[in-house]
């Protein structure tokens, strides 16, 4: 295609992104770097019978001016990154000192909002992300092996997770872990205690997260893969059969390296997907077990005092976060196109 074909070809995906992802961005990592204006206070005096006296109060109509002169608040430089609720510059300092052991360094730096929304951050990533790429290629291979009659039913239901919004989806695995529902009740049988509850343990809740995570997640997965399984060189296969392979082969040495461009597409969006973790948390009134980061942004926003240069750091953090993730996929994948 020629330059100029070209460029009026890409004008109009550029001109979004600048739009909806690039300004966005800036305009986060400004905020981020700017405090709330302090109240103007001013002294008042007064008098009656008894004498003067002098009192402080807030000066709002100085306050109103100076907020109307610089609508963005105060430069603050990188002391909201430093602060104790996101990096905790001092008390990680502080903590590293007084630890006897990296056991306990590592428990009292869960204890600082920023790392705890880390850590399940991380965790939950990391461990629903592989789980959804598996049970969605068991899906996949599963339902195209199956007989033609009957596939259909089996796609429909084997989307039915995806379908359902993920709040109605959270809150219904919700109730049916309650001490009342069916899966509290089994597990409270199956521990012999009946005062067993998922949502007061933390073990627990950490995951039920994740059990919603890979059941809403899988579909996606599965979809991608059972598209890809149309595709498959049905001489290939045929020719392996010839040899003697046998089903496990088949797949080993046939399916997932025609599978694997796919899967690197399915991890980037699961791992970008997973690391904002936010609907499962609210859904399960899960905050005093686990915290994303997506949910402090979301409390920061939240209230009657919105921190918006809290959310905004919250919100570099995140994407500097997602970018650190998704580097070695993207390495990988340049690498392979370079080869070719």
């Amino acid at each position: 295609m020629k330059h100029k074909p070209f460029f009026w070809f890409v004008l109009p995906s550029a001109l979004a992104m600048l739009c909806f992802i690039f300004f966005p961005i800036i305009s986060v990592v400004v905020q981020s770097v700017h405090v709330a204006h302090e109240q103007v206070i001013k002294v008042v005096e007064t008098c009656d019978l008894f004498g003067c006296k002098e009192s402080t109060t807030v000066d709002q109509d100085a306050t109103d001016a100076l907020r109307a002169e610089r609508p963005l608040g105060q430069f603050a430089g990188l002391t909201t990154y430093a602060d104790i609720n996101h990096l905790a510059i001092d008390e990680v300092g502080d903590n590293w000192r007084q630890s006897n052991s990296w056991r306990e360094f590592g428990s009292q730096m869960l204890n600082l909002p920023f790392y705890k929304a880390i850590g399940f951050t991380l965790t939950f990533t990391f461990i629903v992300t592989p789980l959804v790429i598996v049970f969605g290629f068991i899906i996949a291979v599963a339902v195209n092996a199956a007989v033609q009659k009957i596939r259909g039913p089996l796609i429909f239901f084997s989307l039915l997770p995806m379908m359902i919004t993920p709040l109605v989806g959270a809150l219904i695995l919700f109730w049916m872990v309650d001490a009342r529902g069916i899966i509290g009740a089994t597990l409270q049988y199956l521990a012999g205690d009946p005062d067993l509850s998922v949502k007061a343990s933390t073990p627990l809740t950490w995951i039920m997260l994740m059990v919603y995570g890979v059941w809403h997640s899988a579909p996606f997965a599965f979809i991608v893969y059972y598209a890809g399984l149309q595709s498959v060189n049905q001489d290939t296969l045929e020719a392996a059969r010839v040899d003697g392979a046998n089903r496990w082969l088949q797949i080993r040495h046939v399916i997932i390296p025609h599978l694997l461009p796919l899967t690197t597409f399915i991890a980037l969006m699961q791992l970008m997907d997973n690391f904002r973790v936010f609907e499962p948390i609210v859904s399960f009134s899960a905050e005093a077990h686990a915290t994303s980061l997506s949910w402090a942004i979301y409390n920061d926003l939240g209230g009657e005092t919105r921190q918006l240069s809290s959310a905004a750091a919250t919100s570099v953090l995140t994407i500097i976060g997602v970018a650190i993730l998704l580097s070695p996929v993207l390495v990988r994948t340049w690498r392979e196109f370079d080869r070719k």
